[in-house]
């Protein structure tokens, strides 16, 4: 079989966030033995004529400060002993990184990200956020350690798999497999049970109905512990009741997981502003770094560990 990655791809700006992000391409370049690719992006948007004076002005300032700090990255990947390209990129950050990607065939792509909150989230929005929802590929988040080692990498041994039986959510899951396998890692599958609000005509007939769906839950996510286990991977899992989000951070701040891989539907636009997005959240809010799976090509001799829908 394949390996899961071979071309990788990590987009830097050269802030903290991708700093430490760029511990994790190195690490798992290594690990996969895969090439790396750095691409750092000058931002210009649609409009703005790159050879209007001012413009080009900006622009030779930018590639000049860029190349001088891709001098460093190479220092620093040569002393990891990993053979890195470099690629400055001109244009709007996510849609470069989607068309880089493309043309050299990244299977991961990591990023830098910030974690922005809040008002400052709705006004500046977020880069990663945005590669996520175009990547072809799946994409790394890493956000800067709050403890200001920002360049620090954690030996990724526990693996969070958050999953709400979709089919995405059930790619992640065997993407995690994969993924965790040359690592040592364990696996928990995490799934978060939503409450239900009756209203006032609550009945006995309700509250058998709700241990109805948690023994269904647990049986089925008792099945994909197993399918996991079976492939040779410590795997558990853990049913949390509650709104997603809050169950997963809560959850993964509190028992310290390495890494999270989750499944995303990838919705752009009004369906992305109407629906929210549980990665998005996950972005913003994750104590650990976090993979997202939009979709997974392993390859058509790779046989599946994680049966899908009823097949469970």
């Amino acid at each position: 079989m394949a390996p899961l990655i071979k071309q990788m791809l990590f987009a830097t700006d050269f802030s903290a966030c991708a700093d430490r992000a760029m511990g994790y391409a190195l690490s798992l370049a290594g690990t996969w033995k895969a090439d790396l690719c750095v691409v750092t992006v000058l931002e210009l948007y649609p409009g703005m004529d790159p050879d209007y004076t001012v413009n080009k002005m900006y622009l030779d300032h930018l590639r000049a400060e860029a190349n001088r700090q891709l001098v460093a990255v190479q220092e620093r990947a040569k002393a990891a002993g990993q053979p890195i390209t470099t690629r400055i990129e001109v244009g709007i950050p996510s849609q470069a990184l989607q068309t880089v990607a493309q043309t050299i065939g990244a299977d991961l792509m990591v990023v830098g990200t910030h974690g922005r909150t809040g008002l400052d989230h709705v006004l500046v929005g977020s880069t990663a956020e945005r590669v996520v929802r175009v990547s072809p590929c799946p994409v790394l988040a890493v956000k800067a350690d709050k403890g200001g080692a920002s360049a620090a990498v954690t030996s990724i041994k526990r693996i969070v798999v958050p999953v709400d039986l979709s089919t995405c959510s059930l790619d992640a899951l065997e993407y995690a497999v994969q993924f965790a396998k040359p690592l040592g890692a364990a696996i928990t599958i995490l799934h978060a049970m939503e409450p239900v609000a009756y209203g006032l005509d609550f009945s006995l007939s309700h509250a058998k109905e709700w241990k109805e769906q948690r023994d269904y839950l647990e049986k089925r996510l008792s099945v994909l512990s197993a399918c996991v286990t079976a492939h040779g991977i410590q795997a558990d899992h853990v049913l949390k009741p509650g709104l997603p989000a809050d169950s997963i951070v809560s959850y993964v701040a509190q028992q310290g997981f390495d890494l999270m891989i989750m499944g995303t539907h990838g919705r752009r636009g009004i369906s992305h502003v109407l629906l929210g997005s549980i990665a998005g959240a996950m972005l913003r809010h994750a104590p650990c770094p976090v993979l997202t799976v939009r979709h997974i090509n392993l390859g058509t001799d790779h046989e599946r560990v994680v049966p899908l829908g009823d097949r469970l």
